[in-house]
């Protein structure tokens, strides 16, 4: 029998701080109606006590402890992450570092110095990149080890910005191991793409300037960002990694969505990916021709579309980049598909195909806001759970996970749900995780995401790890600014 390697167990962490989108609208004047329904319910905002590190480390220890892992047998620990404050040394290093001083002090084994520590940053991609990387080590050279990988991320957005309510902070930590307790994923079976799109989503670090850390100050890390341009990138590198992977299945691409048992996207908030994977599988009909037109050609008509200028809108080549130079930000790289998807969702086909494959882990997501790198972790965990805790029938089902990084890359990965899945999926506990919240004012949400102490704060209960200071000293003989 041939060895399937893939995802053994899962954990989170989120800092307790909490902006509840309804009172985050009421004094900055947006609908809550609209809110709610494009983005999600709260997000989550990191205080000067945690950082990147501190919230993989906690993610990483509650993994081992949860799921009783012998850390002697970890062979590879990465971190993916966007908001590393070190240009030079891996943050899994630290995250180790970390780890190691709490099993010191139980006198339990130890992660092993023998085990590789990268650090990979893609935007929001570089959590599924560590986790590829991975699988081809327990494939390759880890034999009787397993993998940890941990995404991590501080999501923030100027304040007024529309990426406001977008915003969030967490870590998922994924266990990955030969003959796996959860999911099995087919690397031979992945579809990628890549294109450079420039004006997307950047975080130069000219943005840093005039910050330094003073006190309990937390060095601020917004982007730069063109909103809807940006959202056209996400749509259209997603519709690329999905022509890939089709490339390599067998049978018809609308017929795979239909039997597919449910699909984990990037999530950046609730509307993104439902939109995009339903632009997909109108993309699927238009691909497979056929039968599938008659379907598609519903649609077309019912929106007023010419059904031939939509079929070859779907095989253009939208030049968004090119375009974006010119100074047109585009928009819409898929006008006429646009137009029709506005039909679609509205159809039997869409709750049936679309939405019931999208569903499960959706609650806890919207309550998380943007994890960056681990939002499509937490929402891959987040469904297994709710799934255990149901007892929905996956086992030996397929699912298909879609990651995306700004810039941009996207990824699509097929698994398959292996027998007795259940027990570890359910281990995941993100009611845990979110419960405990501390709900922020309008004058201490400001104070923490400016990177200033906020009064009247109070945590009850364990926090794990925290930053207990950051180091300022600059001079001979000892210097540890920044630390």
């Amino acid at each position: 029998m041939r060895s399937q390697y893939g995802i053994s167990g899962f954990s989170a962490f989120v800092p307790p701080y909490r902006v509840q989108l309804e009172r985050w609208c009421e004094w900055s004047g947006n609908s809550w109606p609209k809110t709610r329904a494009v983005v999600g319910n709260s997000f989550r905002v990191v205080g000067s006590n945690h950082n990147v590190y501190t919230m993989a480390a906690n993610a990483v220890l509650k993994l081992i402890e949860s799921h009783q892992v012998d850390p002697s047998t970890i062979g590879y620990l990465a971190l993916g992450t966007e908001s590393g404050t070190d240009n030079a040394t891996s943050g899994a290093i630290i995250v180790r570092g970390l780890v190691n001083e709490v099993l010191r002090a139980r006198s339990t084994s130890l992660l092993p110095r023998d085990m590789e520590v990268p650090e990979i940053k893609q935007a929001c991609l570089g959590g599924i990149y560590g986790m590829k990387g991975a699988l081809r080590y327990l494939h390759v050279d880890g034999k009787n080890r397993k993998a940890i990988v941990v995404a991590a991320d501080i999501a923030e957005y100027a304040r007024g910005s529309s990426g406001e309510p977008t915003q969030g902070a967490g870590a998922v930590a994924m266990l990955l191991e030969e003959n796996p307790a959860i999911l099995a994923i087919d690397l031979k079976r992945a579809g990628n793409a890549t294109q450079y799109r420039a004006l997307d989503f950047r975080k130069p670090f000219l943005r840093y300037c005039g910050q330094t850390p003073s006190g309990d100050q937390r060095v601020r890390d917004v982007p730069v960002f063109n909103g809807k341009y940006s959202t056209s990138c996400y749509s259209d590198e997603t519709l690329g990694s999905l022509e890939a992977f089709f490339r390599k299945q067998d049978g018809g691409r609308a017929e795979y969505f239909r039997n597919l048992s449910a699909v984990f996207m990037h999530r950046p908030y609730r509307r993104m990916p439902v939109a995009a994977w339903s632009l997909a599988y109108l993309f699927a009909l238009g691909m497979d021709g056929g039968k599938e037109h008659d379907e598609l050609s519903r649609y077309a008509a019912a929106a007023g579309v010419d059904f031939q200028a939509l079929v070859q809108e779907m095989t253009s080549d939208p030049r968004l980049l090119e375009r974006a130079l010119q100074g047109d930000l585009v928009e819409d790289p898929y006008p006429l598909a646009t137009r029709t998807l506005k039909v679609f969702r509205e159809s039997e086909e869409c709750k049936n195909h679309i939405d019931a494959r999208m569903t499960l882990g959706s609650v806890p997501l919207s309550e998380m806001g943007n994890l960056y790198t681990a939002a499509l972790p937490a929402w891959l965990a987040a469904g297994l759970e709710e799934a255990a805790n149901r007892n929905v029938d996956m086992g030996g089902r397929e699912i298909l996970l879609v990651a995306y990084g700004s810039g941009d890359a996207s990824e699509a990965l097929p698994g398959t749900v292996v027998p007795g899945w259940e027990a570890a999926a359910a281990r995941s506990d993100l009611a845990g995780v979110l419960s405990g919240a501390v709900d922020l004012d309008r004058e201490q949400y400001e104070a923490l995401h400016d990177g200033r102490e906020a009064s009247g704060l109070q945590v009850s209960g364990p926090t794990g790890y925290v930053i207990d200071r950051v180091g300022k000293l600059d001079a001979d003989p000892l210097q540890d600014f920044g630390i």
